[in-house]
């Protein structure tokens, strides 16, 4: 059983909001557009539409893996596509990091540099690795974490959806247990708030909704140069429905390591 909410702001410097959303009962997806002038937005919004198709269309018969990176090349598609069309369109382009349940465990797709994350017994894990020239030159030890989050360059991505283009998504399953609380969020968030921030917000905060406001609110009082979105899904017990007072301060305990 998941219960999940979804949040977005344009921040404090944008005018527009890039960035894209996606959320039910079973899928679970956020979109940071590129491009400006409204076309990041056009790209994000085709990112999720695909996935909403995902969603609608999704056999049981197949791979869950296997659909998600058949929805990253549609999307690769239709960008295309749209910029054929409108050459104005041309080089818009989307992140995209996206979850699908199928019941007992969590499909995970990811191009970009949204990030998930998962809360487990009060200890925060990053789920995704960013498809950036800065995380690049972290992983080949050349500069720090800390130097890369100071780097000019920091958001210069090395593989987006973009049109004419076909990036290789990130693609995992992960095995998920009763209480815990997955973070699907744009870099809005994460170029703000460092790890800790972020782990106290979700641990914070029993709601999905209102934990996914506080790191809105965060975010922007740390400046909100950025898009904010996030989407947090908890995996809740078969009986939670019927835990309230007691029991469910138990559950929350629980999902916080207590």
């Amino acid at each position: 059983m998941l219960r999940y909410a979804s949040r977005s702001d344009p921040g404090r410097r944008r005018q527009a909001n890039e960035d894209s959303a996606y959320a039910s009962p079973r899928v679970f997806a956020v979109a940071d557009g590129m491009g400006g002038h409204a076309h990041g937005e056009v790209a994000s919004g085709v990112a999720v539409e695909v996935i909403g198709d995902l969603d609608r269309d999704l056999d049981p018969r197949v791979d869950l893996l296997d659909a998600l990176s058949d929805s990253v090349t549609e999307i690769g598609h239709r960008l295309t596509t749209l910029a054929l069309r409108n050459p104005d369109l041309k080089g818009m382009g989307s992140t995209l990091t996206a979850l699908v349940w199928d019941g007992a465990r969590f499909a995970l797709g990811h191009v970009g540099d949204s990030r998930g994350y998962l809360l487990r017994e009060g200890r925060l894990q990053q789920l995704t690795r960013d498809h950036t020239m800065v995380q690049e030159l972290v992983d080949a030890g050349r500069i720090t974490e800390e130097q890369a989050a100071e780097h000019p360059r920091r958001s210069l991505l090395t593989q987006a959806l973009r049109s004419g283009e076909s990036p290789v998504p990130d693609l995992a399953y992960l095995e998920v247990r009763p209480f815990d609380r997955y973070l699907l969020c744009s870099d809005g968030v994460t170029a703000v708030l460092g790890p800790g921030e972020v782990q106290e917000a979700l641990a914070g905060i029993a709601n999905p909704a209102e934990a996914a406001e506080q790191l809105i609110a965060l975010a922007n009082a740390g400046g909100g140069p950025d898009n904010i979105t996030c989407v947090i899904a908890d995996v809740l017990p078969a009986d939670y429905a019927e835990a309230d007072g007691e029991q469910g301060a138990s559950w929350w305990q629980r999902l916080l390591g207590g």
